[in-house]
């Protein structure tokens, strides 16, 4: 097989590189100059800056140096670590055209949010490059003046509010060097007050939720700080006693999966029955969970143990093998009225949701009367009238004529009491 010559080359010829493997140098200084300079004759005129900043854009590289611009915008010059500017080069390098610069009032916050609307509109592939850079810059607001931490504060309610930024920004400070100084709370509080004022509180409840921040709010406390008693003090003096409804929710949430899992452990373990109860009221204790929402949690765990049998006809007499082990855990926790109709609603929505279940209701409820779960009155009132939808005349039809046998019952119970 012939081998490939290679072709002859020229001594001193020179290889030619192709534009398009000419990689200019990166020079955010460069940018910045170019930048300042456009700013500067804008002046103060927030419509030039804007009409300044959509025309410089065909000629300086935003894509490249979109960190770098956004850096000008809100500080005034490029950041380095820490927070503060760079000043190399022997040109300005910084300008009281940005953020830092404009006054802390929340018509002057509006006015600059423009200028940032304005820009994204225009050049659409800096909107994700703003989300990385507002993660950057507020890890870097102890480097920055406590009015300067206001403004950004105030201006990051308004960029998450119109949806420049997502909420899940404000997460980057839980970061320990912010927490200890009490900055990453100052700042979040600053953030709150400002969305309350400007858009209400029900919006940000809501933007909480969307970026998962209604479970980690007490992160943003120092660790010697973090107590409910304090949480609720420093939100409340905040007016803002909506977020701590949020935080007892979410932490409510929790202890009941809490709950959960450790009933689900115990049952797997076949721990004994008074241990179980025991453990459960504790962590309900604590954790102010009532028992009608216990009751609720014991029966889908419960039900979570077996394997249920596809068969009709078979899944009956399983169940009610399976339910006799427990009647009386479930019986510790339906001690009211109100957590015997918790259960049987439960019941329900669960024979409902499995339609091999769809006949087992009745027996499952004459099983509970029979071992003291549920009583007669609650059984009644459920029938008459506060049953779910879920159901119903299929359940309702089941239930009638041990319904009628209850009141028949009770009439003849009620008329022995009055002879006597």
């Amino acid at each position: 097989m012939s081998q490939k010559i290679e072709k002859p080359v020229l001594s001193g010829q020179r290889i030619k590189t192709r534009k398009r493997d000419e990689k200019e140098k990166y020079d955010p200084q460069g940018f910045r100059d170019s930048v300042l300079l456009g700013l500067d004759k804008a002046g103060t005129d927030l419509e030039a800056v804007s009409k300044y900043l959509d025309t410089a854009g065909s000629k300086l590289d935003y894509r490249r140096y979109g960190e770098a611009l956004f850096d000008i915008l809100i500080a005034g010059g490029l950041l380095v670590p820490g927070g503060s500017i760079a000043m190399e080069g022997d040109k300005p390098c910084k300008t009281e055209c940005c953020l830092f610069g404009v006054s802390e009032d929340m018509e002057s916050m509006h006015n600059y949010e423009q200028v940032f609307i304005k820009l994204m509109r225009r050049y659409k592939y800096l909107e994700k490059m703003f989300e990385e850079e507002m993660k950057k810059v507020l890890v870097f607001i102890k480097g920055f003046s406590e009015s300067d931490r206001r403004k950004l504060a105030r201006m990051t309610a308004l960029w998450i509010s119109n949806g420049s930024v997502p909420p899940s920004v404000l997460l980057v400070l839980i970061n320990e060097h912010l927490i200890k100084d009490n900055l990453a709370l100052d700042f979040l509080l600053e953030v709150f007050v400002t969305w309350k004022s400007e858009k209400g509180l029900s919006s940000l409840v809501t933007a909480l939720k969307r970026g998962g921040l209604e479970g980690k709010l007490m992160e943003f406390f120092p660790p010697n700080k973090r107590t409910e008693e304090h949480f609720k003090a420093v939100f409340d003096e905040k007016g803002l006693a909506d977020i701590v409804k949020l935080h007892k929710a979410q932490a409510n949430l929790g202890a009941k999966r809490d709950l959960q899992l450790q009933l689900e452990e115990q049952l797997q373990e076949g721990r004994q029955i008074k241990d179980m109860v025991m453990d459960i009221k504790d962590l309900a204790t604590r954790n102010n969970i009532p028992e009608h929402e216990i009751i609720g949690i014991v029966w889908s765990t419960i039900m979570s143990q077996a394997e249920w049998n596809k068969k009709e006809e078979l899944v009956a007499e399983q169940a009610l093998k399976h339910l006799k082990q427990y009647t009386l855990l479930l019986a510790s926790f339906t001690t009211a009225a109100r957590s015997e109709l918790a259960l049987m609603l439960k019941v329900q929505e669960f024979c409902y949701g499995n339609m091999i279940f769809m006949k087992v209701f009745q027996k499952i409820i004459l099983l509970f009367y029979k071992t003291d779960v549920l009583s007669e009155e609650v059984i009644i009132k459920w029938y008459k009238e506060d049953h779910s939808s879920k159901g119903k005349m299929l359940f309702l039809e089941q239930m009638k004529k041990f319904v009628d046998w209850l009141q028949s019952a009770e009439e003849e119970s009620d008329e022995e009491e009055e002879e006597d």
